[in-house]
């Protein structure tokens, strides 16, 4: 099962995370990280996880200790994603029936998530590694490990990462910057759905 596209909403604030969610999963994004380096990004995964229910996967990003874990799932996040492998978080967020997305930058972080429980790797940051750096990795990783590459992603190398055989993406700027208003999101979502689906037809 491929994870598929993941917004990364940094910066969003709570009195906007309504409206944004609500375009992505219309857009058919359904999987909604709130970096925790966001205004009370804490109100803002409650607030969405309440609103969304089963229609979309909220969780909290840039997540750096056991304590943010603990906290995030309190107020409803499902996934956990962080820049960094650190074991003891992504053992914490498996302990707790979430799904880690730990961040790797080289084989030997991907393998230490691995060890640590990880299923679903943050390529981070990806312009750096590369698509042929992924299709390395994916070579000596388990079949059962996805990557996702984020950092760079965008409608115009999107398909490329798809092809080459990622399991989603995380979208930061290329789907929202603070300030952008829901609609001008939701458009932006439509085309990034859209190529996602083109090369991962259900």
């Amino acid at each position: 099962m491929k994870t598929g596209l993941v917004a990364i909403l940094r910066g969003i604030r709570p009195d906007e995370i309504l409206a944004i969610g609500s375009a992505l999963v219309e857009a058919g994004v359904t999987a909604i990280e709130v970096p925790l380096n966001s205004p009370q990004p804490f109100d803002s995964i409650e607030r969405l996880a309440a609103a969304t229910g089963d229609a979309g996967v909220v969780g909290a990003g840039t997540v750096l200790t056991v304590d943010d874990v603990d906290r995030a799932q309190s107020v409803g996040a499902r996934i956990i994603v962080a820049p960094n492998t650190d074991p003891d978080v992504i053992a914490a967020a498996v302990s707790r029936g979430l799904h880690p997305y730990p961040g790797v930058a080289t084989p030997t972080e991907a393998f230490r998530a691995v060890a640590a429980g990880a299923r679903s790797l943050k390529l981070f940051p990806a312009d750096a590694v590369g698509i042929s750096g992924m299709s390395a990795w994916r070579a000596v990783l388990p079949a059962d490990v996805e990557m996702l590459p984020v950092g760079g992603v965008d409608e115009n190398n999107l398909a490329n990462w798809a092809a080459a055989g990622a399991g989603g993406a995380g979208l930061g700027s290329s789907l929202y910057r603070p300030g952008d208003d829901a609609e001008t999101v939701g458009r932006r979502a439509r085309t990034l759905a859209r190529i996602w689906a083109e090369r991962n037809p259900r």
